[in-house]
């Protein structure tokens, strides 16, 4: 049964690794799985910006995958026309309070395209997505999220969670009443408490965690993280020797080896270390 690593808290202090790192490499694989029909999943990056993004759509009729590419959409538009604009701001728009600022302003953007489609449309109603989101700053990864589509940092051969699952189960983990493996048997495991465009507005979770050359971080579906434990993907995604793809591409077969219920989406961005500027 799948089961949760050691969730980790953010960390604003500053590393004492002299490297430098401003690039990253990013690949992803997404896949309908062994059952379903549709593919509601959506994922995007875009290496220049230092962004990579999994959203997992839910709802209406036709809705699911309308909501997740429209959400992702709007999320890359708007942060190519904000970062072009905070070059002007000098080394302050790299601050993570401003850089999570960014963020939290875009998704709720975001959200308000998920929600103003759902609203023209009678088939789309209902529908909603969830949001795994990641974006470079300076020696500085701000990861952002809404829903259970979760954000892991694979280091030393260590998976680590980075995100806390917004559902009824892990509402009931956090107030004691119920422990990870009960969690994870519940019938009530897939409730989710936030995603994008079910209301006019949405609360963000975002966090910032330094960066060490050869991190490798992961955002998933519920479609991976439901099917197998962390244990488990750590030993799929094994070392980088053949790419990230290829990575990718194993934490999926992980996946559907196990039965593949739902979409299974996976992203991996990876940290380079470049000389200073």
């Amino acid at each position: 049964m799948p089961h949760d690593s050691q969730l980790v808290r953010p960390t604003h202090s500053r590393s004492s690794n002299p490297a430098f790192i401003n690039a990253v490499e990013i690949a992803g694989v997404t896949d309908v799985g062994l059952h379903r029909k549709r593919n509601e999943d959506a994922i995007d990056w875009d290496v220049k910006l230092g962004l990579a993004m999994v959203a997992d759509g839910m709802g209406g009729n036709l809705g699911g995958d309308v909501a997740s590419v429209t959400a992702l959409r709007s999320i890359k538009n708007d942060l190519r026309r904000a970062l072009a604009d905070s070059q002007r701001h000098g080394e302050r728009a790299h601050l993570p309070e401003v850089r999570g600022a960014l963020v939290v302003e875009i998704v709720r953007r975001a959200n308000q395209a998920v929600w103003q489609s759902a609203a023209r449309d009678p088939q789309l109603r209902g529908m909603g997505t969830t949001l795994a989101m990641c974006l470079l700053g300076k020696n500085c990864l701000s990861v952002a999220h809404v829903g259970d589509s979760r954000v892991y940092r694979l280091r030393d051969g260590r998976l680590q969670r980075l995100t806390e699952d917004h559902t009824m189960v892990q509402d009931l983990i956090g107030r004691g009443v119920m422990s990870v493996r009960e969690a994870a048997e519940s019938s009530n495991r897939n409730i989710i408490t936030r995603a994008l465009g079910i209301q006019p507005d949405v609360a963000v979770d975002v966090a910032h965690h330094e960066l060490r050359p050869g991190d490798v971080f992961m955002l998933c579906s519920d479609g991976l993280t439901s099917m197998t434990s962390d244990t488990d993907i750590a030993l799929a995604l094994g070392d980088c020797a053949n790419g990230l793809k290829a990575m990718a591409g194993r934490a999926v077969e992980l996946a559907n080896s196990h039965g593949g219920r739902d979409n299974i989406s996976v992203v991996l961005l990876r940290a380079l270390e470049t000389s200073h500027e």
